[in-house]
């Protein structure tokens, strides 16, 4: 009788315990109706918002993505792919998402984490030697790019690159003088040379750091040395790493280093914005923003900048993260892996907002000045690009446009956030 008892309170005990484990969704949901969980007079100001912007010549195009609990709730195309063609923007047009590519590489990063292959605080020049004996600048002399240093007083480790605290930066002012004398192209890494990840490294690894090592928050090339990284210890090309680890898995058809020649007709036209001028195509540094998704060499896959893809094919990368590292019946990360990734590893380096191993941390400090949820995670892109993953709301929310630069004085990234937030009804 005793064991009787005994054997139905373990299967109650079990049973209970399967219950209160979450059941993250797999695949979205598109809504034949908005759900009671928001407000569809107020989402529908999203579309007149930025169907005005479009109609106002302001912006050339954009498309939203909105999920909450995995049903999409919002996902539309505005304005144009390309405007002198007339050719209409839709929702599964191919952006260029620049440092959204961060974010990626972050999460592959963690895939050999936690197959025990590195360890977070080893020195990057184990597995990197042109990194031992890193040096920081101490002063530049701009009239022939000559500059002294002193040593660092520790070696960058793997941890230093993922939270941009290693003091490689983009390179602005003497540093990108020293870059440019250096090779390393023009931030972030786009060239349509025959150039290649380990290549760039390699030179990146002979320039001083702009501090010591844990010292600061420095955004910057740290996340395309931890391409390189990728690519030593998994000992593939990291475009076939990311391809096999990540997108393959989600379901991400279509993101690419370099779009394939069926797929390049659905990439948006870049335009720039001045505020008194009309839209223009960006034809910046002989069009190398423009071109270099579909042009060139195409050897360099740029791991802080390079990719371009679809606001759905993101949308499910985020949502992975949402659902603690699975999505598409595919675990790409541990639910404590995501865990300590989202959790602010810079101190107060960047003020009240705080960063994790990939993205923005919306910590209490910062909950004054966005609509965003506290222990949300942000991030964008160059190009205008943006996403959000919050926790709290079950919510992903992403905006994809291709504006730079944008001086129309209206940050639309956060435009969006509160046409979405105020929707919100349960």
């Amino acid at each position: 009788m005793r064991r009787t008892l005994w054997y139905s309170l373990i299967l109650l005990f079990s049973i209970s315990a399967f219950a209160e484990k979450k059941v993250h969704p797999q695949k979205f949901i598109y809504a034949e109706k908005i759900p009671a969980t928001f407000d569809a007079t107020r989402l529908a100001r999203l579309d007149s918002a930025f169907q005005k912007l479009v109609d106002k010549g302001t912006i050339p195009q954009a498309v939203t993505f909105v999920a909450h609990h995995g049903k999409v709730i919002h996902n539309k195309a505005y304005g144009w792919r390309d405007i002198g063609s007339k050719i209409p923007c839709r929702k599964d047009d191919i952006f260029r998402m620049a440092s959204q590519t961060k974010a990626i590489t972050a999460v592959a990063v963690m895939t050999l984490f936690e197959e025990g292959k590195i360890l977070l605080d080893e020195p990057v020049k184990k597995y990197i030697p042109e990194f031992a004996n890193p040096q920081v600048m101490v002063s530049f002399n701009r009239a022939d790019s000559s500059f002294t240093t002193r040593p660092a007083t520790r070696d960058i480790t793997i941890r230093h690159l993922l939270t941009h605290t290693s003091g490689i930066s983009y390179g602005s002012g003497d540093s990108r003088k020293m870059y440019d004398k250096m090779g390393i192209p023009v931030s972030p890494l786009y060239t349509l040379e025959n150039k290649t990840l380990g290549n760039i490294v390699k030179l990146l690894a002979k320039c001083p750091l702009e501090h010591d090592p844990g010292e600061k928050f420095s955004y910057g090339m740290s996340v395309d040395v931890l391409g390189y990284l990728i690519e030593v210890v998994s000992g593939k090309p990291v475009d076939q790493y990311f391809r096999e680890r990540v997108f393959e898995p989600l379901g991400m058809n279509d993101t690419y280093f370099y779009l394939p020649e069926n797929k390049q007709n659905r990439l948006v036209t870049l335009y720039e914005k001045s505020a008194n001028t009309a839209l223009t195509r960006n034809e910046r540094g002989n069009g190398i923003y423009q071109k270099f998704p579909y042009s060139g060499a195409k050897t360099l896959f740029s791991t802080g900048a390079g990719l371009s893809g679809t606001i759905e094919d993101y949308a499910k990368f985020c949502q992975m993260i949402l659902n603690e590292g699975e999505f598409n019946g595919h675990r790409i990360l541990g639910r404590k892996t995501v865990d300590m990734m989202r959790k602010n590893a810079v101190g107060d380096m960047r003020g009240e907002i705080g960063f994790g191993l990939a993205f923005d941390d919306f910590r209490p400090q910062y909950g004054y000045r966005s609509i965003v949820s506290e222990g949300s995670l942000r991030w964008g892109g160059m190009f205008g690009t943006d996403y959000v993953i919050d926790p709290k709301e079950d919510l992903i929310l992403l905006f994809y446009i291709n504006l730079e630069p944008n001086n129309t004085g209206t940050d639309f990234k956060v435009l969006f956030h509160n046409l979405v937030y105020q929707a919100l009804d349960d």
